[in-house]
């Protein structure tokens, strides 16, 4: 067994396809206490369930009730009041969240915005980004994945035929290689600069749904803007789940929702990055009363007076209720780090993968093996038919073992380094080969 101290620190060849290795890991995981302060589900004998589910729904927080409690209470006690001498003033709600986005999506403070939904950011983000093709001359086209997540697919075609563009022709759709899963860097970066001049925009998703793969950001990001269009990201699967530098990196625009590995809750209210390049001199916007400088917002004067930096981006106050899970949430973010959830997660993925590559089986791991070009995801391709991945999917649930299934054959595992072990990862193993 090896002989380190942390398994955050253990390299590939440390790593043991066993039982013996999982309750090692666990023993020496530093993060392994985050665990007992979530609501892990249990089966009907009260055994905790191995929830690998992660990048669908976050788990609950123990101390969201809490928070969300405070809250009502605040409503109950002060009313209308709340908005002013609340515990945490509603009013200025939304700022309790600017810390913790900024260390996630390492982006400026000023530069971070809890708000609305992921699409209907998206939609808001578009409006700035993608203006209307009357406006927006020869540079009329957006590049998006051909196997993008459906509602990204669905606004960007929507949003280019509503302003006058035609999706058929004005949407550029890329993918994989024949006989390939995953997205190759060159190939993107070749489709930006066959596209030139006429590529208004890039919108990819940082961690691909599907496959689990992480894109190389910052030089697809570098390729957009060397042609002069910009790029943004759906960062729905990355955001909590690896490290992020999207200021340092130039990224123009990105949205997310906050349910899956921020454990915000269902429905979680979602979030916004606009890079400050584009804060003093903005492009067009949709504006709401709540994108208001706070400073005159109350004055209700009749004209768009823009509230500092991506604020300026929102339209309405934010759902308190709704928003408070997160504030627990982010306490647990800021305690682990990003940087060490990430070193667990490259551990616990490299464990599930060994332990099913030493075994004779009809299951393929379609995730890149490079643990630079995943996060905490992996997908796993069942060889066969729909039928035959189907069944062995319906297997897990009775075994206690959590995961999603995507058509065709693919059952999603992801094991969300706060509050999975790898006595968790060892279930799924022993499950897929029962």
């Amino acid at each position: 067994m090896t002989v380190a101290r942390s398994i955050l620190h253990i390299s590939a060849s440390d790593i043991e396809p066993s039982a013996e290795f999982a309750a090692w890991a666990d023993a020496n995981d530093p993060l392994a206490a985050l665990r007992s302060r979530f609501e892990i589900p249990k089966d009907a004998s009260g055994r905790e369930m191995a929830y690998l589910v992660g990048n669908s729904l976050g788990l609950m927080p123990k101390a969201a009730r809490t928070r969300v409690l405070e809250e009502l209470d605040d409503w109950a006690r002060l009313g209308a009041e709340g908005h002013a001498h609340g515990r945490r003033p509603w009013i200025d709600y939304h700022q309790h969240f600017r810390g913790g986005l900024s260390l996630l999506t390492g982006g400026l403070p000023s530069e971070v915005v809890a708000m609305n939904t992921l699409t209907v950011n998206l939609h808001l983000l578009l409006t700035s980004f993608l203006p209307a093709s009357r406006t927006r001359g020869v540079r009329r086209k957006v590049l998006i994945e051909r196997g993008a997540f459906p509602s990204d697919r669905f606004a960007v075609r929507s949003f280019v035929a509503a302003t006058g563009g035609d999706a058929d022709d004005d949407v550029i759709e890329i993918g994989p290689r024949s006989g390939e899963s995953c997205l190759r860097t060159e190939d993107i970066e070749r489709a930006i600069a066959d596209a030139g001049d006429s590529l208004a925009l890039v919108m990819l998703g940082g961690v691909q749904y599907y496959t689990g793969q992480v894109l190389d950001m910052p030089r697809i990001t570098r390729a957009a803007h060397a042609v002069g269009a910009h790029c943004g990201w759906d960062l729905a699967h990355a955001i909590g789940n690896v490290p992020l530098s999207l200021h340092d990196w130039g990224v123009d625009f990105a949205c997310w929702c906050s349910y899956k590995y921020l454990n915000g809750g269902p429905g979680a209210v979602a979030g916004a990055f606009v890079h400050e390049r584009h804060h003093a001199n903005p492009p067009p916007r949709l504006e709401g009363w709540w994108g208001t400088d706070p400073a005159t917002r109350f004055a209700m004067g009749p004209d768009f007076a823009a509230a500092p930096g991506a604020d300026a981006w929102q339209l309405s106050n934010p759902p308190v209720l709704s928003l408070a899970p997160l504030l627990a949430s982010f306490e647990l973010f800021a305690e682990a780090g990003i940087e060490r959830l990430a070193a667990k997660a490259r551990v616990m993925t490299a464990f599930i993968e060994m332990s099913l590559r030493v075994r004779e089986s009809d299951l393929r791991i379609i995730t890149p093996s490079a643990t630079g070009h995943r996060g905490c995801q992996l997908s796993i391709e069942v060889q066969g038919s729909t039928a035959q991945a189907r069944a062995r999917f319906d297997r897990l649930l009775p075994q206690g073992v959590v995961c999603d299934f995507r058509h065709p054959r693919v059952i999603r595992t992801a094991p969300a380094p706060l509050y999975c072990s790898f006595g968790d990862c060892w279930r799924l193993i022993e499950a897929l080969h029962a």
